[in-house]
């Protein structure tokens, strides 16, 4: 029987380790990071449809969302396509929640939701590895977006490897109203790394991620995680928004344990010791006029609903 539509969800993620290599001679960078999946989710719904379209809503802004082929959600229902020889098409209709241009993976959450969702409409049964490996090409974060929990990144980020953490983790996470590009991170990255050559350690061509990190995740311990949280895009994302350098320091100095730029930025996350300092935080940052968000981690990958 003909599948009227399949509705998928995938989680935003953070970044609590962000290693980031050397320039390469291609114009990236090796990483080491430790995903997280948070309880922020992306949904998507795909119907039969003859051409390949999608539309957003949700309790965030969509307005400026491309609605153009090269959405990843479109290029991951085509890649479908491609893979199986499918001739038919699909509407996708996404609801948002997790910041746009926010470095929490919203866009690969949509992707990885959408993967799921048309595999499932059309009836393709392309596999786990098929669609991992579909992941992996639509862009670096996406095959963790499909599998969630926690996880170490190596190469892109796609590299995955699971890490065990026990029990669940308390944040409070600050979305800002002027979204951050990534490749505009990186490249101010590279600028302060070449500015600053002389007084700053040298850049290790191949990053790792540091075993007491992945020892409090396996111990559930918040406080130790918190020692352990670093981003190496941070400084290059408070040159380009000095701003988020006071939210941080809100954070911190009203009940955080840490507080840290996720991915690329420019949300700023902030681990918290248990869910009363959580609800606090969330109560103060909304008096203070900031719109914040308390999530758990880690949370399951993409799946249908």
């Amino acid at each position: 029987m003909a599948v009227r539509s399949v509705t998928a969800t995938a989680p935003g993620k953070i970044n609590l380790c962000l290693r980031v290599g050397a320039l390469r001679d291609d114009g990236y960078h090796d990483l080491a990071t430790v995903f997280q999946a948070v309880s922020l989710v992306e949904e998507v719904t795909a119907t039969p449809s003859a051409g390949f379209t999608c539309a957003f809503s949700g309790p965030i802004d969509v307005s400026n969302v491309p609605l153009t082929a090269d959405n990843l959600v479109l290029r991951a229902a085509r890649a479908i396509a491609a893979a199986t020889g499918y001739d038919g098409g699909v509407h996708l209709e996404v609801i948002k929640r997790v910041p746009i241009a926010g470095g929490m993976g919203g866009g690969s959450a949509d992707a990885a939701a959408a993967l799921l969702a048309v595999d499932a409409l059309w009836q393709t049964h392309l596999g786990k590895d098929a669609l991992m490996s579909i992941a992996a090409d639509l862009g670096s974060d996406v095959p963790f977006s499909m599998v969630g929990g926690t996880a170490i990144g190596l190469g892109r980020g796609e590299d995955l490897s699971p890490v065990l953490a026990t029990g669940h983790f308390e944040w409070v996470l600050v979305p800002h109203d002027h979204g951050l590009s990534t490749p505009t991170v990186y490249r101010e990255l590279d600028r302060h790394r070449e500015e600053h050559r002389l007084e700053i350690p040298p850049v290790v061509d191949c990053p790792d991620v540091e075993m007491p990190l992945l020892q409090a995740l396996r111990g559930g311990d918040p406080v130790l995680l918190a020692d352990y949280l670093v981003n190496d895009l941070q400084v290059a994302a408070l040159h380009l928004q000095p701003e988020l350098g006071a939210t941080l320091e809100y954070g911190e100095s009203h009940g955080a344990l840490a507080g840290i730029v996720s991915g690329s930025g420019p949300t700023t996350a902030f681990l918290m010791p248990d869910s009363t300092a959580a609800v606090d935080l969330v109560d103060l940052f909304t008096r203070r006029g900031q719109r914040a968000l308390r999530v758990l981690s880690p949370v399951h990958g993409a799946r249908l609903q």
